[in-house]
């Protein structure tokens, strides 16, 4: 699962920062969800950050801002990740799968370790910090569409996940697709092969103790 993630304030995160800063959609989407872009820090679902997806007119990759979580047709929570083993299979996300991916800039991930009790019942543990070993900005692979809220039409998202690798499958039983920077333009065209670059996500992660203590699912 990816259900928290933190942006710092890095060189190489602040130009997505700026151009969502500039986009014409913000400005309505805090009028009407009355909350800030979130520019740094650890990022909760429901939160307006910046993500990056095709331009409509020329299909080039801009930055967006946009809501975490797709609404549930059942009612209940906003669905905030999809499986990519079966999104390009399940009617609800076959559309944003086929035609609508997005990337989502990010520091590290979170994830808390999921301990298995010899009653048979789960545990949560120790939160983790996870990222790559290489690159100053980890690229979580999404889906997005259009919704309206309160009136207001805005770009919503989730996180595509997988299983996780070897390294961290003692953490949890799944992570968020990681693309190579030179695979996030192919993911975000339109007429990409979603399921061949998938398949080129990265799983070598590191990983470390958070400071906080555990105690939140993710």
């Amino acid at each position: 699962m990816c259900t928290r993630y933190y942006m710092e304030m890095s060189p190489e995160l602040k130009p997505f920062v700026d151009r969502a800063m500039r986009s014409p959609l913000l400005e309505g989407m805090t009028a009407s969800l009355g909350k800030p872009l979130k520019t740094m820090g650890e990022i909760r679902p429901t939160d307006i950050v910046p993500v990056v997806a095709p331009a409509a007119k020329t299909q080039a990759p801009a930055v967006y801002p946009m809501f975490w979580g797709f609404t549930n047709p059942k009612g209940g929570s906003p669905l905030l990740n999809a499986r990519v083993e079966t999104a390009m299979q399940k009617p609800f996300w076959k559309a944003a799968w086929t035609s609508r991916r997005c990337v989502i800039p990010a520091s590290y991930y979170f994830e808390w370790e999921h301990l298995l009790l010899p009653n048979g019942t789960r545990k949560v543990g120790q939160k983790y910090i996870i990222r790559p070993g290489n690159g100053a900005v980890v690229y979580l692979a999404g889906l997005y569409q259009i919704e309206e809220k309160r009136g207001f039409k805005l770009p919503v998202f989730t996180v595509l996940t997988r299983e996780p690798g070897e390294g961290i499958r003692f953490i949890h039983d799944r992570m968020p697709v990681i693309l190579p920077n030179e695979m996030v333009k192919a993911w975000l065209d339109p007429g990409g092969e979603p399921a061949e670059i998938a398949e080129r996500a990265i799983t070598d992660m590191n990983f470390e103790k958070a400071e906080q203590p555990s105690g939140k699912d993710g």
